[in-house]
């Protein structure tokens, strides 16, 4: 572990930050394929090319920046009030800056009639669902209005907190491909997933305001991670949190497309 933690100080720096890294987005697009109904998958691969969800994990990501598509980018985080539920509103796509709640629930409502779209406007919002039902448990992807942005150090490096989460929680402690998250995570039971994927997507939001709090008391603003050993007092109680996270987007990932498509 400390050789690999070593190692990965000086990749620290030089990384793009995008929530939960490609292994993250690709973990959650695993365990969701896996738990998809016969009929929801065999629709959805009409429009995917016969391509897994988990080939269009990071797209979002790739495309934020390309013409016609730069305004998804304020899509990728979304805020909370003081009881932690979404400030989302209601909103067309008239180019509103919106956010991924938002951007999650105008994509469902499209899709609960994708027979009636054509084939390029079903598949970029299967697109959009498969990368911002991740997101939105990303835990720095939670704004809270009593949270500012701040950096920590680490071996001397500075680095944005928000970043620290958009990979390096995983990198940092585990090497894993997506199928083996899903190996590793995926053991709820049913009645422990219909549990988890109970309730709205606003409710699922909430419920990740309220979780990922705590990772505000891992870290402090400016705080000095001057060896392996008191990054590892860091990552050691983190990597649950990412975990868990990770588990519950692919669980409820799964739940929206079987509802849309299954």
């Amino acid at each position: 572990m400390k050789k690999l933690i070593l190692i990965l100080f000086a990749l620290l720096a030089a990384r793009e930050i995008r929530a939960f890294g490609l292994a993250g987005h690709a973990a959650i697009a695993c365990i969701a394929e896996h738990h998809l109904t016969p009929r929801a998958k065999a629709n959805i691969m009409r429009y995917t090319d016969h391509h897994s969800i988990v080939y269009y994990a990071s797209w979002m990501d790739e495309w934020r920046h390309s013409k016609g598509y730069e305004f998804t980018t304020h899509w990728h985080a979304g805020t909370v009030d003081a009881q932690l539920r979404s400030t989302a509103a209601v909103r067309d796509a008239s180019g509103a800056k919106g956010d991924c709640v938002e951007a999650v629930e105008q994509s469902m409502a499209l899709l609960s009639e994708y027979e009636k779209l054509d084939d390029s406007t079903v598949l970029v919002h299967i697109k959009y669902l498969v990368h911002l039902l991740g997101d939105m448990h990303c835990p720095t992807h939670v704004k809270y209005p009593d949270v500012k942005g701040f950096n920590i150090y680490v071996d001397g490096r500075k680095l944005n907190y928000h970043g620290v989460w958009d990979g390096y929680v995983l990198d940092c402690n585990v090497r894993w491909n997506s199928m083996e998250f899903q190996h590793v995570l995926d053991r709820c039971t049913k009645k422990e997933i219909k549990a988890i994927t109970a309730g709205s997507v606003r409710d699922w939001f909430h419920d990740c305001a309220v979780y990922c709090r705590q990772i505000y008391v891992l870290a402090q603003p400016e705080q000095q991670f001057k060896s392996p050993d008191v990054w590892e007092d860091f990552l050691n109680p983190a990597l649950p949190i990412a975990e868990r996270q990770i588990l519950y987007a692919g669980y409820r990932l799964a739940h929206v497309l079987n509802e849309l498509f299954g």
